[in-house]
């Protein structure tokens, strides 16, 4: 039977590592940021676009400039860019088991195995100056960097749902990183899909 993992994930908490390892585990594909090029290849809208887009929307006096000045914006490119990536999503899961690590996958499939991973704030910033060493900012640089990414991803999801981001009745699963590591939660995810 197949089985279409997505993963949506607060900043730093080890989303993307634990999506990598239970790919690795249960010898399935795994798409993150190959999503963009796989997009981009779908639908004729350049890569770079996808990668200015990704998982943020466009600003509410953006869109009117989109719709007052332009016959060639009438649909907003993040607009454009979140159809195009929804159609590769469900591509993928028609043709078998995979993970998917954001994007609102978990919305725009609903036969998936919805997983939710987040961390406390020293967790993830202790993770991240771990993966992205940066000795001029340090640690108050980088919380500030993931409260603004979570912001964009928190906008996203709930412009794109209507639901919203991080709340346990979106998911299968909910896990706290910071408390049972990448390890532990990877744990979690096999017992719970009886690996």
């Amino acid at each position: 039977m197949d089985k279409v993992i997505t993963i949506s994930r607060e900043f730093g908490s080890g989303g993307r590592e634990l999506g990598v390892r239970l790919a690795e585990r249960l010898n399935i594909p795994f798409y993150d940021k190959e999503l963009i090029h796989m997009a981009a290849e779908d639908s004729n809208i350049a890569e770079e676009a996808f990668r200015h887009y990704d998982e943020h929307i466009v600003k509410s006096l953006d869109r009117q400039f989109y719709h007052a000045f332009s016959d060639v914006y009438k649909v907003p490119m993040s607009d454009q860019i979140f159809v195009a990536q929804s159609n590769v999503i469900r591509k993928l899961a028609d043709y078998g088991s995979c993970i998917i690590v954001g994007r609102c996958a978990d919305m725009i499939l609903s036969d998936s195995v919805n997983l939710f991973i987040y961390a406390d704030m020293r967790s993830r910033v202790k993770r991240m100056l771990k993966l992205e060493p940066d000795e001029e900012s340090g640690g108050k640089e980088m919380e500030r960097r993931i409260r603004e990414v979570d912001r964009k991803r928190k906008e996203y999801y709930q412009y794109y749902t209507g639901n919203s981001w991080g709340r346990a009745q979106n998911y299968h699963l909910c896990m706290d990183s910071g408390l049972a590591g990448v390890d532990g939660c990877l744990r979690a995810v096999l017992a719970y899909l009886g690996e």
